[in-house]
């Protein structure tokens, strides 16, 4: 059937919205909240009972004139396996979370 992406992404999405929305900025808070936010990421995946495995990664970086950049890059069957990311931001900081989903074979 391959990796759903795009209930991958809502599924994400609410969960940062969960944790950030409403939230400026603090450096003592951003262990916190990434924390939270692949955990509940997570969870949440698992709940929908498909056979993958996950990893998901969070940075969350203060809003700044210098833009963020990332990039990822995968060797696998894209049949099967998939990944999303999840750009969210609000009026001071970026956050970027990636799922990446690796189907399991009995």
């Amino acid at each position: 059937v391959g990796f759903n992406a795009d209930e991958a992404h809502n599924i994400v999405k609410e969960c940062v919205d969960g944790v950030l929305g409403g939230e400026d900025y603090n450096q003592n808070n951003i262990n916190q909240w990434t924390a939270s936010i692949v955990e509940q990421s997570l969870t949440h995946l698992v709940k929908l009972g498909k056979a993958y495995k996950y990893i998901v990664t969070c940075a969350v970086v203060q809003k700044s004139a210098y833009g963020f950049h990332t990039a990822s890059s995968c060797f696998w069957d894209t049949t099967s396996d998939g990944t999303c990311t999840i750009r969210w931001e609000n009026r001071t900081m970026n956050c970027i979370v990636n799922v990446f989903a690796i189907a399991i074979v009995l």
